[in-house]
């Protein structure tokens, strides 16, 4: 029994520390490929409250097939502390777009930018 209860805690440690070891380009990749792919649940945990909202009332006008490989590239990314910014390009758009992070609780997570926010490249 007591044995038990060591692997429960050891099991339950794990758990938590695995997504707070993410990098902020990891997390952009995620958010991503769980946009175009309808995964609600990476959406929920990788984005704020407020971008996981628009992300899913715009989801299902850009859903592509749940296996289509993003071929997710890094342009350019940025990080300053508690704030990331990185520039990608994916076959799911022509052109490069640009995510704004934030860390929420030791975890990286996509936001909204701000109207007329300046972005670092």
């Amino acid at each position: 029994m007591k044995k038990l209860v060591i692997y429960s805690f050891v099991i339950l440690f794990l758990a938590c520390a695995g997504n707070q070891d993410l990098s902020h380009t990891e997390t952009a990749k995620i958010v991503v490929e769980g946009f175009y792919q309808g995964d609600e649940a990476k959406l929920r945990e990788y984005t704020t409250t407020e971008s996981y909202a628009n992300f899913k009332s715009l989801q299902d006008m850009f859903a592509e097939a749940k296996n289509s490989d993003s071929n997710f590239k890094v342009i350019d990314d940025t990080s300053d502390g508690e704030v990331a910014w990185v520039k990608f390009t994916t076959s799911y758009e022509k052109k490069p777009s640009i995510f704004k992070l934030v860390k929420e609780d030791g975890q990286w997570k996509v936001t909204e930018r701000k109207p007329r926010e300046e972005v670092p490249f």
